[in-house]
């Protein structure tokens, strides 16, 4: 059954454990699906939207697509034959993940436009309280799929909200305006700007990026798949999976490329920008100064040949103040605008905000990270029982797919729902110094990658800390994971909690395996 919505119902231990899952995108139906695989189905998809797909729903921009191959970018256990392209746009993937969500049963576990806010756990009955609104649920474990790519941030720019023309956030684009022969500024030129740029600028009189920093920007080798391959696909899907591992392994060579010297790559991107660019100085702006992989290494076809257009151009002085009819950059010039738009990204590095998070003996969550965010294998927080992350810290990637991750952490996390149910435990709880020493390896491999280097970047926290990104090989990553090592937990059973309710004791048990 699913997860009663009636606070006063509490979730029967001999079905197993009630699960929570946070985040209808990726990570959240691929959890729903493992969990299902293995006889779990009291289990609830909490999503804040009226529809399912995460990011892939958020992001409508014109351009907005994937920059992993296909092959790579949907789930192992479900890959279809019918794809028309290597690199797939955003409506193709909200697409696939609608009809993965029809074929595997899900959408009855969904409660949409549900947004939980806080939630709380009860070390005496090993159930968390979650809220959303006025109402209040319970589960006894939470997997947390909200993602690091969902809540836009908007820049801090002296006047912003004057401006009398259209204005918006890439992750909210506003379909209904025309943009022909408008004139249109962007701030920001990161991955959804190098996404967005080439199809406006075929519309607008003008577009004026604002850019802080330039990006590598490298080409992508998109292409349609012939007929007989997506025939071959179909008659033989095992040769699908062959495509697959060829795009793995190539991305785990690519992830040298973060530990060594970028100037192959500085080279490509270099070489494509001289193609299409002849103007030298708006070459020197767009020449990064940084490593490649510092920041998001981006992959685009037609940045290059935009940013060469007359009617394209690029300001690097920084923005003093945005006017009713432009924006007034720090020289003192001003420039006149109909449209702006911010492609200034997503707020990474505070994982789960705007949720508070409470757990063994009132912990906030935010005093734990208050030096940045960090997990076990980014998935669990010591003092924090029965709570999974996914896409948590120190998980995103630079060379491959996401995707991998989580299937990993999917695997990882209904592996303990299954240690819970088939050891009537009432909670597990990862140990402090196993984090610690978690963490630590972790940040020694980013200290001696790009990602530590000197740029500043969605990466990493104002002071510094690494808290996104995984700098090692992802079938590192598989092996780590592949099987929790329950010793690591502080583990307690339900007999020893009833013990601890009648005389004040009832101490974690220390796993036997």
């Amino acid at each position: 059954m699913a997860l009663a919505y009636d606070a006063s119902a509490r979730p029967d231990a001999a079905e197993g454990p009630s699960v929570a899952i946070l985040g209808a995108g990726v990570a959240g139906i691929c959890t729903a699906i493992k969990l299902k695989a293995k006889g779990f189905t009291n289990f609830t998809i909490y999503e804040k939207a009226a529809e399912i797909g995460g990011t892939w729903r958020e992001n409508t921009y014109p351009g907005c697509s994937c920059d992993v191959p296909l092959h790579m970018y949907q789930f192992s256990f479900d890959m279809r034959p019918d794809w028309t392209k290597k690199f797939v746009s955003s409506a193709d993937i909200k697409a696939y993940l609608e009809s993965v969500v029809d074929k595997y049963g899900l959408r009855g576990h969904i409660r949409f436009n549900t947004e939980i806010e806080d939630a709380r756990f009860d070390e005496q009955t090993g159930l968390w309280t979650l809220k959303s609104g006025g109402e209040t649920f319970e589960a006894n474990v939470v997997a947390a799929g909200t993602g690091q790519l969902h809540r836009p941030v908007w820049p801090n720019i002296k006047g912003r909200d004057s401006f009398a023309g259209d204005h918006w956030h890439s992750a909210q684009w506003n379909h209904s305006v025309d943009l022909k022969g408008k004139r249109i500024a962007v701030i920001g030129n990161g991955a959804s700007a190098i996404q967005f740029v080439p199809e406006i600028a075929k519309e607008a009189a003008s577009v004026t990026i604002f850019q802080r920093s330039a990006s590598w920007v490298l080409p992508r080798p998109q292409r349609e798949f012939y007929g007989w391959e997506r025939a071959l696909y179909k008659v033989l899907p095992w040769t699908m999976n062959i495509q697959r591992w060829k795009i793995y392994w190539f991305g785990e060579l690519l992830f040298r490329t973060f530990h060594t010297s970028g100037d192959a790559l500085k080279k490509m991107g270099i070489d494509e920008m001289e193609l299409y660019v002849a103007d030298p100085e708006k070459k020197r702006k767009l020449t990064p100064d940084y490593e490649p992989g510092c920041k998001r290494v981006l992959f685009a076809n037609d940045w290059w040949p935009a940013m060469g257009m007359d009617h394209v151009d690029v300001v690097t002085e920084g923005i003093e103040e945005i006017v009713p009819w432009g924006i007034r950059t720090v020289d003192g010039k001003s420039r006149d605008f109909d449209i702006v738009v911010y492609g200034t990204g997503f707020d990474t590095t505070h994982f789960l905000g705007p949720m508070n998070l409470k757990g063994l003996a009132g912990r906030d969550l935010k005093d734990a990270w208050k030096t940045g965010a960090e997990a076990h294998h980014g998935m669990t927080v010591s003092g924090f029982p029965n709570f999974f992350m996914l896409y948590g810290p120190n998980t995103n990637l630079g060379h491959n797919s996401i995707i991998f991750m989580i299937e990993c952490q999917a695997n990882y996390i209904t592996q303990c729902a299954r240690k819970l149910r088939n050891d009537d435990l009432l909670y597990l709880d990862v140990k402090p110094e196993v984090q610690r020493a978690s963490n630590e390896s972790v940040q020694a491999d980013n200290a001696n990658s790009v990602f530590a280097s000197g740029c500043t970047s969605w990466y990493k926290t104002a002071e510094g800390k690494v808290t996104n990104n995984w700098a090692n090989y992802t079938f590192k990553y598989w092996w780590r994971v592949r099987r929790p090592n329950f010793a690591e937990f502080n583990l307690r059973t339900r007999t020893a909690s009833a013990q601890g309710n009648a005389d004040g004791i009832g101490t974690p048990v220390a796993a036997a395996e």
